[in-house]
């Protein structure tokens, strides 16, 4: 499976770079993990309404250019589906065995996704009704796909 995870912004934490770097590794045997990262729109902090649309739709054009027409996309936003790393694990299995060997997850900014990004998804997952940064939502996720792959060999999860 080669799967992308698309994310809005430089990672600059340095331990948030070694606990992706560290999982991605140990994907390395069930699948090819790509992270492409692209800028950020710069903005002030107080925004109207127009002013944050602006925003997310730069940056939702900056994502789309990153995914192909046979990609299956999964963005992460709030108001997805919230699943169990079992279902989640399942759902991940089901895509391989359908044919969709192609995944990108899409992580947003600091604002979310544009609704050009999220009619573009062919689903919506939310890790939670919590807000987490952007930044730290890539380790969790790019975990949680380890798990998935662990679940579906039935194999331990090293902790």
């Amino acid at each position: 499976m080669n799967i992308q995870i698309i994310t809005v912004g430089k990672l600059k934490e340095k331990y948030l770079k070694q606990g992706i770097s560290e999982y991605v590794k140990r994907l390395g045997p069930y699948a090819k993990i790509e992270v492409i990262e692209v800028s950020d729109e710069k903005a002030p902090e107080q925004l109207s309404e127009n002013e944050m649309e602006r925003v997310k739709d730069e940056e939702g054009s900056r994502i789309l250019t990153k995914i192909g027409q046979d990609v299956y996309v999964i963005a992460l936003a709030i108001e997805g589906k919230q699943k169990t790393s079992e279902q989640f694990a399942k759902n991940l299995d089901q895509l391989a065995t359908y044919g969709k060997s192609k995944v990108a997850f899409v992580i947003g900014g600091s604002l979310g996704l544009s609704e050009a990004v999220l009619k573009r998804s062919n689903d919506q997952l939310s890790f939670s009704k919590m807000t987490f940064p952007h930044q730290l939502m890539r380790l969790i996720l790019v975990e949680q796909i380890y798990r998935a792959f662990k679940i579906n060999r039935g194999e331990p999860y090293h902790k």
